[in-house]
């Protein structure tokens, strides 16, 4: 068997609930920073961290019917987590054929080992059994790694929006998959 296959027969998802707030926090903070600090001013890594995963925020965020975390688990370990948004709670209005991934934060630890293409599968999945057309997502114009790994897994560029990162404004491009 290959490692790759391995390794997937080791990953496990389930729902993120209220009660896992400081887990949630945790990845939330740590998989942000890892990915964005170092293009960056400490300053507004620092609001964006304060304000986009304060525990309050990210309740707020749980409780909207159209929104969905799911934590990854690799060999029981949480190594990350999955949020998906549909209808009215997308964080852009793109139509009520589609189904958002908003966020697939990852532990450092745990990349490279496919929970990425465990979580797109089940956003797959998820967007499928709620007659969605296509999925969508926002990835940063300079993140590479993530715009490559989205290219392999068949999505396309189809416009960009703006994305403020502390007080900073920055371009992510909005990638898209139609499913069949």
């Amino acid at each position: 068997m290959k490692e790759k296959e391995r390794t997937m027969k080791n990953i496990m998802m389930r729902p993120v609930v209220p009660a896992d707030i400081d887990q949630l926090q945790r990845i939330s903070r740590v998989t942000f920073a890892d990915t964005f600090a170092s293009a960056n001013t400490a300053a507004d890594m620092k609001k964006h961290l304060d304000e986009a995963y304060a525990k309050e925020q990210l309740l707020r965020e749980m409780a909207q019917p159209g929104t969905s975390f799911y934590f990854g688990l690799i060999n029981g370990a949480c190594a990350g987590y999955l949020k998906l948004n549909v209808d009215q709670d997308q964080s852009e209005v793109r139509g009520a054929g589609t189904l958002e991934i908003e966020r697939i934060y990852i532990l450092p630890e745990f990349k490279r080992q496919g929970l990425g293409r465990v979580f797109l599968q089940a956003a797959e999945k998820l967007a499928q059994d709620l007659n969605k057309e296509r999925i969508w997502l926002g990835v940063w114009e300079e993140n590479e790694a993530a715009l490559a790994f989205y290219k392999q897994m068949g999505f396309e560029q189809v416009s960009q929006h703006v994305f403020v990162l502390g007080d900073d404004r920055q371009t992510d491009l909005i990638m898209e998959k139609v499913l069949v």
